[in-house]
């Protein structure tokens, strides 16, 4: 699986996760913490995040830290 995110401003680089299962605990911690969060600061209060819907995506510990990061911008 793959995954990469795109803006106007850029893109970031492509994530391949090698082996294992998505949850929404390895979504926070390979994705929204090293890659998403850091544009959240850069766009400011215009940041959309969007994905799928998948699973991981509407994981209890991943609508957490999205309301967190994205109420404190």
């Amino acid at each position: 699986m793959v995954w990469a995110g795109i803006s106007l401003g850029g893109h970031t680089e492509l994530h391949v996760f090698h082996a294992g299962t998505m949850t929404g605990v390895r979504y926070r911690d390979e994705i929204l913490d090293p890659y998403v969060r850091p544009y959240t600061g850069a766009i400011g209060k215009d940041f959309i995040l969007m994905d799928d819907n998948a699973r991981p995506h509407r994981a209890v510990v991943v609508e957490t830290i999205l309301r967190a990061t994205v109420s404190s911008e």
